[in-house]
């Protein structure tokens, strides 16, 4: 019908215009609206874009036998990697008879600081421990006695920190022989050595429970690295078994961070030595960093599933020297406070 036509008359003329206006007015909203979600979609997806290309990767590590302290190395794809100030150490290790600073591990805590721990001695029953704002300036180095009340304790190798963003804790663990202790895997391999896993727990990094079994998979084990994913925490290590020969890298799992962890399972790295795991998870990608160290040159594989896994060793490039160490994500802001450095 027209709005000129008798069955509208004037008042059926007004309500054809409000009716086609008010049409008119959800067709206009519709599109705006339509343009407007369109639009935010796009900046959210150049915001991801942009987040990801100015994401920093830190990568800690040690040189020879740890005696300079502290390296650097950063990355933007964590596969090509520059070191830091030239190479040059940014913290030298004051801690223990032997002062070593091997196998670092750095976290950025629940309390905005960056935690570091490491290896202070070959045969040393404690832990170096420091705590930093920068990266660059730390806290006077404490040597934390994680195993001084074990008398057979031989040694406190390659700590490592995960914290538990839910609990507010911290999780300080690392490896060790007890003279006499797990019978059943001792060997005249290696020295003798016969490690498992122990922890600590903390709140503050001033007060310390008692120090505990935290993993006994049936093997000498080292170098455990723990990382949360959704529900799950996710334990790499080392199975350091030597007679029948091992040597390769396995994972655990747990629901909660202080375990218990369930049976390690299959070798996920090749038909070679690798320890000192550390890992990274990239766009849905695991992507796992180990010492090759009998080759002296670093390895990488990388997964979707943690189950399906691809060497990717042919794509990273590293500092000569690096050895054991940890990655860490940082901002662009610390890594140009980082080179100012240099």
């Amino acid at each position: 019908m027209k709005p000129n036509s008798p069955i509208y008359g004037k008042i059926g003329t007004s309500y054809y215009h409000r009716l086609t206006g008010c049409s008119l007015h959800r067709s206009i909203f519709s599109k705006t609206k339509k343009l407007f979600c369109t639009a935010v979609l796009i900046l959210l997806a150049l915001s991801d874009v942009h987040a990801q290309s100015d994401k920093i990767y830190l990568f800690a590590y040690f040189k020879n036998n740890g005696e300079d302290g502290l390296h650097f190395a950063y990355s933007k794809d964590a596969y090509h990697w520059a070191a830091l100030k030239n190479g040059q150490s940014f913290l030298k290790p004051e801690v223990s008879n032997d002062k070593l600073m091997r196998d670092p591990c750095i976290i950025r805590g629940g309390d905005g600081l960056f935690h570091l721990v490491w290896t202070v001695s070959w045969n040393d029953k404690g832990i170096g421990y420091a705590s930093s704002k920068d990266l660059i300036h730390w806290s006077p180095q404490e040597f934390l006695p994680v195993m001084a009340k074990e008398e057979g304790a031989r040694n406190s190798w390659a700590p490592e920190i995960t914290y538990d963003s839910h609990t507010k804790t911290y999780l300080i663990y690392w490896a060790t022989t007890i003279t006499n202790k797990f019978p059943e895997t001792a060997s005249k391999e290696d020295n003798g050595y016969n490690h498992r896993l122990y922890a600590v727990t903390t709140k503050d990094f001033k007060n310390f429970s008692e120090t505990k079994l935290l993993y006994d998979p049936g093997f000498n084990v080292i170098d455990a690295t723990i990382v949360k994913d959704k529900n799950k925490f996710i334990m790499f290590l080392k199975d350091e078994t030597k007679v029948p020969i091992q040597k390769n890298l396995k994972i655990a799992y747990s629901d909660n961070l202080t375990g218990p962890y369930s049976p390690a399972g299959s070798p996920i790295t090749g038909n070679y030595w690798a320890e000192g795991p550390t890992t990274l998870k990239i766009n849905n990608q695991w992507l796992v960093y180990f010492d090759k160290y009998t080759e002296h040159k670093y390895g990488a594989i990388q997964s979707p599933d943690l189950k399906n896994w691809t060497d990717v060793s042919d794509r990273i490039e590293l500092p000569k020297g690096l050895r054991h160490g940890t990655i860490l994500s940082i901002t662009s802001k610390e890594l140009k406070e980082l080179l100012a450095e240099e």
